[in-house]
């Protein structure tokens, strides 16, 4: 390729380089003009000095200063194997090196070590693509052993992307505390608290005696406030090693208050286990569920639009045909209560909870409520959901609520509102219930707020 000059041409032959290259190799085979010696162990290479001083800044420094190496025939090269170190050689006179899983350790720790900064990088990509939840750990420790931030930042994205594998592997077991605590304190964790919790107890376990002091700072790392209460009751309150902890007693005796009792005065000064946000897993999202579409035919559709995407996507349809139902969330699981239930042509108001998890996209049947019902309100308080009013199915106008313990699987029947309405607005504030307005039996608006008791007590 020629670039033009007032004064004439300059010539740029875009192969010499690879050729001089590809010679001066030739003369390294043939030993010709080499003059030192590369060894390892009891192996050696003939080389040429300018070409490794030109190669790398550690053979410029060796070759060009006054180590005694720069006027040596041989050189050993310690902590090298010789088959790496062929490799390296090969690079300097090719270019080239064929990165395998057998070699890309050594060979990353000889680019290192001898200041080949591409060989470094091209190592890092190669183990960036054999990342999986079973070595990832292995793979963090061994960036910061080697300070390769690109390799220590993938390595940690898999870690954390895919937390409920990477607990399994026995890499989270060799973890030391700190190591432990950074993982488990990650707002990027993508896992189920349980999971979390479980993995926590798993490490701590694997070596009481030594762990057992770590407990309580490890422990704040789990958002418990996240933990479903029957997981919580039945397999974090009364676990032997916890309890063993006055601290960690401490800890749970506080998330056993809010998470049990609905109203509760030292639970409001205890700010312990409720400051930190949910994992970032758990993402905003519009669902829309069932429903009527424009020619009145009732829809099983589950749309899912994602604030992350902008997108709409189709997620398991319902298990039954369904309009004028109600649907709150609990636990990061969507129920759906009641409504009129198409089949065959035949409708029919229904009692029946569906649960949705939105995490496996998959739909099961709840325990049922007490009264069929349509055109209900539903709220969700800490461990219960409220199923208030509506139509039941002689068409009557329900003044009934009900309400139902996640904790137990039970419904149990509440005190009757006051005035029976349709469609009232719903919230909760201060451990009362609040019903706004809604239709009477002729569907005309009431001017109205009904209040429930401090205490939501069952009748």
């Amino acid at each position: 390729m020629d670039e033009e000059l007032p004064d004439g041409v300059v010539f740029k032959d875009d192969n010499f380089s690879s050729d001089l290259l590809r010679q001066l190799n030739d003369l390294r085979q043939s030993k010709t003009l080499t003059d030192v010696s590369i060894c390892s162990g009891a192996w050696e290479v003939p080389c040429h000095r300018n070409v490794l001083a030109s190669s790398s800044p550690y053979f410029k420094a060796m070759f060009c200063s006054h180590f005694r190496e720069s006027t040596e025939a041989k050189v050993w090269l310690k902590g090298i194997n010789s088959s790496t170190l062929e490799q390296v050689v090969t690079y300097v006179y090719t270019g080239e090196v064929h990165i395998t899983a057998a070699n890309v350790l050594p060979l990353m720790e000889a680019a290192a070590m001898l200041q080949y900064p591409r060989v470094f990088e091209a190592c890092s990509s190669y183990l960036q693509s054999q990342l999986a939840p079973n070595n990832c750990l292995g793979l963090v420790r061994l960036a910061e052993i080697l300070n390769c931030e690109s390799l220590k930042k993938r390595a940690r994205e898999v870690a954390l992307t895919c937390f409920p594998e990477v607990a399994a592997s026995a890499d989270l077991k060799e973890l030391c505390a700190m190591e432990l605590r950074d993982y488990l304190g990650d707002d990027r964790l993508c896992g189920e608290e349980e999971k979390v919790f479980e993995a926590l107890m798993a490490w701590v376990k694997h070596d009481l005696q030594a762990r057992w002091p770590y407990m309580q700072e490890l422990l704040q790392q789990v958002r418990l406030q996240y933990i479903h209460p029957a997981f919580f009751h039945h397999f974090i309150a009364n676990d032997a090693v916890l309890q063993s902890s006055p601290a960690c007693r401490a800890i749970l005796e506080v998330a056993r208050k809010q998470m049990f009792s609905l109203y509760s005065p030292s639970a409001q000064d205890c700010k312990l286990v409720w400051h930190e946000p949910p994992r970032s897993c758990y993402q905003d999202c519009l669902l829309v569920l069932g429903g009527q579409k424009d020619n009145q035919q009732t829809t099983r559709d589950v749309l899912l639009y994602s604030v992350h995407t902008g997108q709409w996507q189709s997620l398991a349809k319902l298990p039954a045909r369904l309009y004028k139902a109600s649907a709150v969330t609990l636990h990061r699981s969507i129920y759906v209560l009641g409504g009129v239930a198409v089949r065959e042509g035949k409708s029919a108001v229904s009692a029946s909870v569906y649960v949705f998890s939105l995490k496996l996209n998959q739909w099961r049947r709840g325990e049922p409520m007490l009264a069929a019902r349509y055109s209900h309100r539903s709220a969700a308080h800490r461990n219960f959901i409220f199923s208030i009013g509506g139509t039941g199915e002689g068409q009557q106008l329900l003044g009934s609520m009900e309400r139902y313990d996640s904790v137990c699987d039970v419904w149990e029947s509440m005190a009757d509102m006051p005035v029976a309405v349709l469609h009232p607005a719903v919230a909760v504030k201060d451990q009362r219930l609040y019903l706004f307005g809604g239709e009477d039996i002729m569907q005309n608006p009431v001017r109205l707020v009904q209040v429930t008791s401090r205490s939501f007590s069952p009748r």
